[in-house]
């Protein structure tokens, strides 16, 4: 018979090793980048008393010190400590420069016939990097903006013309760790998010859906790679345009506009391990 302690015992061994399956990763990064745990365990407290004050106020329930020990299972004394330390953080938005480039690779006034984003005048009126800057921030010079995306090595000013013209089609700052290791946060955390309601609730809070397919040789995943790369350019294309004009009904309607969305799309290949099991091949769908 499956006693309550063992039915408990087995869920968390199970979460325990979901927990090692993520952490493992990121250890590899902290590790290649110099991180040491004490770091890392610090923000692994800090993120039990957030998880432990959310899930109070969910409940109705009063969060005070000793219901977040208890919760957490750190010292009341520590609480306090970690509490006063999260009054002081902000959390980020996206940068002009991030939202330039994106509205730049997916507005449709700035494509050619061929549908391929247009080499723009750096000043003047639309369409031009001047314009398309000051549609997306009057905060911030669109030299600036300019300078920034040059730096990352996105966009490229031809002197002959004096046009702006892009260097890459997704925006993946590599001339920027610091900015890189943010998306990462964000893109990986809002991924687990959405996979960790579902778990918790029943499973339909948000689209959280994967391929897996084996037996594939190394000439087969480079094609695929390309097939991944096409279908995202595609889904940006589609979706980008739908946003914006749903921010603007939003807007004119007066609605509250309290919400915010992250569509991801990833794809990762290795080795298989050996030997071959006689269930691996066909593609099939994951949860």
């Amino acid at each position: 018979m499956l006693t309550a302690n063992t039915a408990l015992q087995t869920e968390q061994d199970a979460l325990m090793a979901a927990v090692g399956a993520v952490l493992e990763p990121l250890a590899q990064l902290c590790v290649a980048r110099g991180l040491p745990i004490q770091a890392v365990e610090e923000q692994i407290r800090q993120t039990f008393v957030r998880a432990a004050l959310q899930a109070h106020e969910t409940s109705g329930a009063a969060p005070n010190t000793s219901r977040l020990s208890a919760a957490t299972g750190l010292t009341r004394r520590e609480i306090t400590r970690l509490l006063e330390a999260q009054a002081t953080q902000h959390p980020r938005r996206p940068s002009p420069s991030s939202q330039v480039f994106t509205r730049w690779l997916t507005d449709p006034a700035l494509r050619d016939q061929q549908q391929r984003p247009l080499a723009l005048p750096r000043q003047g009126s639309a369409p031009s990097f001047e314009a398309l800057a000051q549609s997306v921030t009057r905060d911030v010079r669109p030299r600036t903006l300019l300078e920034e995306l040059c730096r990352l090595n996105l966009v490229r000013v031809d002197p002959a013309t004096d046009q702006v013209l892009l260097n890459a089609e997704s925006f993946v700052p590599r001339g920027d760790w610091a900015r890189m290791v943010n998306f990462l946060g964000q893109n990986v955390g809002d991924h687990l998010r959405a996979a960790t309601t579902n778990v918790l609730g029943d499973g339909q809070q948000h689209f959280e859906q994967a391929i897996h397919a084996d037996e594939l040789s190394a000439q087969s995943i480079g094609s695929l790679h390309h097939m991944v790369s096409r279908e995202w350019k595609q889904l940006l294309d589609t979706l980008v345009p739908q946003i914006e004009a749903l921010i603007e009904q939003d807007r004119q309607a007066s609605r509250a506009m309290n919400q915010q969305i992250r569509i991801g799309f990833f794809s990762w290949t290795e080795p298989m391990p050996s030997p071959v099991s006689s269930q691996q091949g066909a593609p099939h769908e994951q949860a």
